[in-house]
């Protein structure tokens, strides 16, 4: 049996986490990740009938029983999963009742899973209908979106179209656009129905007032997704301080580069004025 330490996928969650956090975007224990991963790729490092405890999910999971996930824990510090992965992350199959997560390795000082997970888990359901190959939900609050959250409309069509204009690589990155939700108590299931919902049609949800949820096959995607967002947003930002802006990207523009990278039917042709 191989050492878990040296698993690629925790060395993928350490990674992800410290860059998070030296980005800003996960202080304190804000933040959480979760991966699913093939159980032939665990098994070369887990005995996958070694269940160390089950833990309750507080939700009914049926369409992931038997799945595994590699999940950050609740009340952890993503500066410290490099030094200590096996506390800080947990690596969980989802149980024959669909309410229950079997613990196969981590939590060692006896968490457990993030507070998030039945959105990660909603999540994924959603997505798997969308795109099989969407495996990471990655959870953030990264600042100058944050910060825009405050100072412009909620709205997706408005917020995504002011996001395009940003950047040229924007309207390529996230052609479809961002679902938006506006701010609700974290931490429970009915913000987990919602988001589940907008990931239907979006790869990123924003929580007003609180964050972002982003999604991909992997996690350089879903966090080049996020990261993407958050150069656009702190652009917007500077450029909203100088108090005008005199030049933009305009609508045609936007089109031309949908065009060019042919992006004609992933694109929100409805959040473009044309």
């Amino acid at each position: 049996m191989k050492d878990i330490l040296t698993a690629p996928f925790v060395e993928d969650m350490k990674r992800a986490t410290a860059n998070m956090y030296r980005q800003g975007w996960d202080e304190r224990n804000g933040g959480n990740i979760s991966f699913m991963l093939e159980e032939e790729q665990v098994a070369e490092y887990l005995d996958l009938n070694n269940v160390i405890r089950e833990i309750p999910t507080g939700f009914d999971a049926t369409d992931l029983i038997g799945k595994i996930f590699i999940v950050t824990g609740t009340g952890k510090y993503f500066k410290n999963v490099e030094v200590a992965p096996e506390t800080n992350l947990g690596i969980i199959r989802i149980a024959k009742d669909g309410t229950t997560a079997e613990l196969l390795w981590g939590y060692a000082d006896g968490g457990k899973f993030t507070s998030e997970l039945p959105a990660h888990l909603m999540s994924h359901m959603a997505r798997l209908k969308v795109d099989p190959q969407n495996r990471v939900v990655m959870h953030s609050h990264p600042t100058y979106t944050l910060a825009m959250n405050h100072i412009h409309e909620l709205d997706e069509q408005k917020l995504t179209h002011t996001l395009w204009e940003m950047c040229t690589e924007c309207i390529v990155v996230f052609p479809e656009g961002i679902g938006v939700l506006p701010w609700m108590v974290c931490g429970n299931n009915e913000i987990g129905i919602a988001t589940a919902e907008k990931m239907k049609d979006f790869r990123l949800v924003i929580w007003g007032l609180h964050g972002i949820y982003g999604v991909g096959k992997d996690m350089d995607e879903a966090f080049g997704l996020i990261e993407t967002v958050e150069k656009a947003a702190q652009l917007y930002m500077l450029a909203t301080a100088s108090g005008k802006r005199i030049n933009t990207i305009t609508d045609e523009n936007l089109w031309a580069i949908v065009e060019r990278f042919s992006l004609q039917e992933q694109c929100r042709k409805d959040f473009l004025n044309l």
